[in-house]
């Protein structure tokens, strides 16, 4: 089983968790996650397998949409609503913020901003996580991160609470991103709940529980909803390595195929088999990646 499945994600599970029990599931130990969602957070975990291990980086460097529920008027050491409580917000009936002083908070964010991570997350500090140094009850300096919202929008808002939509790049915090918006709002804010809804191209919808892929495991039936790692890299163009070339691609040569335009591309076998993606100079082919 070499290539992606896509996982939808339960509440009570860490990334790691959903790894350990797919190889238990799958029998096999070569699997990798491709970005950590939070043990609250549901949704999209693209689960790697095999030689689509070396997708892994790649996949998590990619862009994510999540839908978030978030309360104002509060404010949490964790970010969300399972943490202590650090402060209570008074707001005065009459003085909630406006939807379009929350749609402005929001959209403000669009762009790059530095983003403070939170204090229970897995970034490093003096090669510390910072959630052991939290959990130890120590609060540390943490430098800002630089992230990108490319869209957000409000989907509802009924005081104190409200939805929205987000696009973001590698890095995103989304408990931080409403701590943020709380804090443009002057009322504090807390995320409720999380669903990432698409990570990397791959979306929700193509996305299987533990429990389905454990009863398609034993129905025989979980390796057709492995996904090639050649979809992945649809946006290339594609070429099939024939003759001298096919040996050359086997071993992770470098060929050539004159007149051919420079670029990537991905490579394919005489028997329709995915090779390697080649970027193309004056028809001299180098190698990429290799999934042989």
């Amino acid at each position: 089983m070499d290539g992606i499945i896509v996982i939808n994600k339960e509440k009570g599970f860490t990334s790691n968790d959903v790894v350990q029990v797919l190889r238990g599931i799958l029998r096999m130990k070569k699997i990798g996650h491709t970005g950590t969602l939070d043990p609250d957070a549901e949704g999209v975990l693209p689960v790697c397998l095999g030689k689509g291990t070396k997708l892994v980086n790649m996949l998590t460097d990619r862009d994510k949409e999540y839908i978030a529920e978030a309360r104002l008027g509060i404010s949490t050491d964790t970010e969300d609503m399972s943490g202590k409580v650090i402060k209570r917000f008074d707001i005065p009936e009459g003085k909630e913020p406006s939807e379009e002083a929350l749609k402005e908070a929001l959209s403000s964010f669009i762009g790059g901003y530095d983003q403070i991570p939170p204090m229970y997350s897995a970034k490093k500090v003096n090669g510390r996580k910072l959630y052991d140094l939290a959990r130890e009850g120590q609060v540390v300096e943490r430098k800002p991160c630089r992230v990108e919202i490319h869209d957000i929008s409000l989907e509802s808002y009924d005081f104190p609470v409200f939805r929205f939509s987000v696009r973001c790049g590698k890095g995103t915090y989304i408990r931080s991103l409403i701590r943020d918006t709380g804090e443009k709002l002057g009322t504090g804010a807390a995320m409720e709940s999380l669903i990432r809804t698409e990570a990397s191209g791959f979306k929700l919808d193509e996305a299987l529980t533990l429990k389905e892929v454990e009863e398609l495991m034993a129905r025989g039936e979980a390796e057709s909803h492995i996904i090639n790692p050649d979809r992945v890299f649809a946006d290339l163009p594609s070429i099939t390595a024939e003759g001298r070339n096919e040996g050359f691609v086997r071993n992770g040569n470098p060929f050539s195929l004159p007149g051919i335009t420079d670029g990537d591309y991905r490579v394919y076998l005489p028997d329709g088999e995915f090779a390697a993606v080649y970027s193309f100079s004056r028809g001299k082919a180098g190698l990429k990646r290799m999934f042989l």
